[in-house]
C-alpha cells in the first residue's frame, strides 16, 4: 500500500485515511498474505522505499513509467502507478469546486484521476455522491466500488486549554472548508470557537478574539477537545466523506453540516443541516443546537456505528483478492 500521503506537510483527511485503512488491512490480512507500506522515504507505515523523490515518483508515473511494486497495489489517494492499481478517489473537488483548490492542483488532480479511471484496477470512493458525481465528469471504464471510511476510536485524552463552551470546526484552513463563516457565526452567536487543523493554502485568516487556533493535535489532544466540544459544525462547500463528523457523532457531539451532498449522505439524517455559504443560515442551525445539544445526539450514535476501519479494510481487500 502507497503510504506517501503520511509525508505530505499537510496530510489532511486523506492522511487520515491512509494511516486507518494500512492498519486495518494489516490486521483483516488473509492468510498467507501481508501488508507493506511503500514511500519515498521510510517512515512508521513505510518499511519499503521507493527509490525516488517525491517530484521525480509523481513525474515518473505521469509520464506512464512502472516501477516494481508488485501485482497488488492500493492508492489511498489518486497518487498511483499508471496501470493496474485501485485507487481511491476522495471528492469531485477539482470539477465541482476548482476556486477552493490551486490551479495547479486541480489540473494535476483531473489528470491523475482520468488516467485511473481508465487504466486502474478499480477505484474505490466514499459515498455514493462522488460515485454519481465522478461518472459525470469522467468516461470511466474500470469497476467503481462505495467503500465508506470508517470512525477512528480517540478513546484515549490528552487534556488541552479550550473554553468550557465552544463549537469546534477540524480540518485543514482553506477556502472550501469555510471555517470563516463559523467566525461570523459564532461571534453572532457569542460562543467561542475552537479550530482544530494545519494552515493551508488561500491565505484564509480565522484570528479574533472569541477563536481559538489549536493547529495541528495529536490523536489524545483531539479526543479531549472533541470530546468536550458544544457543537461541531462542518461548513465545508464540498467534501467526498466528512471524517471529523462521524467522529465526533461516534463520541456523542451535536453535528451541524453544510448541505454539501456527500455530508448529507454521511450524516444520515442524524445532523442538523444549513444551505452552504449561507451566514445567516449557519448561525440559525447553530443557534438551534447550542439551545438544545442533545436532541441528534442518539441519532448520531447509531449513525456512526454504521462506519467503520475493520468493514471498509473488507471491502478493500474483496478488490485485490
Amino acid at each position: 500500500m502507497l503510504t506517501e500521503q503520511l509525508l505530505a506537510p499537510v496530510p489532511g483527511g486523506t492522511g487520515r485515511y491512509t494511516a486507518e485503512l494500512f492498519r486495518a488491512l494489516a490486521a483483516a490480512a488473509p492468510s498467507g498474505w501481508t501488508v507493506t507500506g511503500a514511500a519515498t522515504r521510510r517512515h512508521e507505515l513505510a518499511s519499503r522505499v521507493i527509490p525516488l523523490p517525491r517530484r521525480a515518483l509523481v513525474a515518473a508515473w505521469e509520464f506512464g513509467l512502472p516501477l516494481p511494486l508488485g501485482p497488488h497495489v492500493h492508492a489511498p489517494t489518486p497518487l498511483a502507478p499508471p496501470r493496474g492499481a485501485v485507487v481511491t478517489v476522495h471528492d469531485t473537488v477539482p470539477w465541482t469546486h476548482p476556486e477552493t483548490l490551486t490551479p495547479r492542483g486541480v489540473a494535476w488532480h483531473r489528470k491523475v484521476i482520468a488516467r485511473a479511471a481508465s487504466r486502474a484496477k478499480a477505484i474505490v470512493v466514499p459515498t455514493h455522491v462522488v460515485a454519481e458525481e465522478l461518472r459525470g465528469f469522467v468516461d470511466i471504464s474500470v469497476p467503481v466500488h462505495v467503500i465508506p471510511n470508517g470512525v477512528t476510536a480517540l478513546s484515549e485524552q490528552s487534556p488541552v486549554d479550550v473554553p468550557h463552551r465552544y463549537v469546534l470546526a477540524i480540518g485543514t484552513i482553506e477556502p472550501r472548508k469555510g471555517f470563516d463563516l463559523l467566525v461570523s457565526a459564532t461571534a453572532a452567536l457569542d460562543v467561542p470557537l475552537v479550530v482544530v487543523g494545519p494552515q493551508g493554502w488561500g491565505g484564509v485568516d480565522l484570528r479574533a478574539p472569541h477563536v481559538t487556533l489549536l493547529g495541528r493535535v495529536s490523536d489524545a489532544e483531539l479526543g479531549y477537545v472533541l470530546s468536550r466540544a458544544t457543537a461541531l459544525a462542518v461548513p465545508s462547500y464540498a467534501e467526498g466523506f466528512g471524517l471529523p463528523l462521524v467522529e465526533a457523532m461516534a463520541l456523542g457531539v451535536p453535528v451541524v453540516h453544510s448541505d454539501a451532498p456527500a455530508l448529507v449522505e454521511v450524516a444520515g439524517g442524524a445532523g442538523t443541516v444549513f444551505m452552504r455559504g449561507d451566514v445567516e443560515s449557519l448561525t440559525r442551525s447553530l443557534g438551534t443546537v447550542l439551545a438544545d445539544p442533545g436532541h441528534t445526539v442518539a441519532a448520531g450514535l447509531r449513525r456512526a456505528d454504521e462506519f467503520t476501519w475493520e468493514k471498509a479494510a473488507e471491502a478493500v481487500w474483496r478488490l485485490h483478492l
